[in-house]
């Protein structure tokens, strides 16, 4: 069974050694790079786990799974309620805790009034997409260049609430 929970400043720890994870692991997926977050204080973690004020982070725990087993983010933006910095532990991986964490980002859009929950993801991250496909998102047709490496093209996809 799949527990998720939102991240507290307390968690800073944990928070920072998931992402780094994931950006050591997935280098191409997100639009930060490992050496650049490795720099960043204990206040900078702390804050991270706020996600500045706008969303929420989400830790998820499975048996058998290093904690976290997953983390993911949401970001209110421009109007837009959208599922940011999502990875999952390898051990973690068809456990669904992929699937919990976006169903608790879709929770949280969906409580604060948003219809539609938004993702970025690496057109050429295949595992990611056919989650997020699995989960009930869409192309939407908007394309942008990954900002870590601009050679990588992202795609924007929806999920209506």
């Amino acid at each position: 069974m799949v527990m998720v929970r939102e991240a507290t400043d307390e968690d800073w720890q944990a928070v920072r050694d998931a992402r780094l994870a994931a950006l050591r692991e997935a280098p191409d997926a997100f639009a930060s790079t490992a050496e650049d977050e490795a720099a960043y204080s204990e206040q900078d973690w702390r804050a991270w786990t706020q996600v500045g004020g706008r969303g929420v982070l989400y830790l998820a725990g499975v048996a058998g799974v290093p904690e976290p087993a997953g983390i993911a983010g949401t970001l209110a933006v421009d109007g837009e309620a959208h599922l940011i910095s999502m990875w999952v532990h390898p051990a973690g991986r068809g456990q669904k805790v992929g699937q919990e964490l976006i169903e608790a980002a879709a929770g949280w859009a969906r409580s604060r009034g948003f219809d539609t929950l938004y993702l970025w993801v690496t057109e050429s991250n295949g595992p990611a997409r056919q989650l997020y496909e699995r989960c009930g998102f869409t192309l939407t047709g908007q394309r942008q260049p990954l900002p870590s490496n601009p050679a990588l093209p992202e795609i924007k996809m929806s999920r209506p609430l």
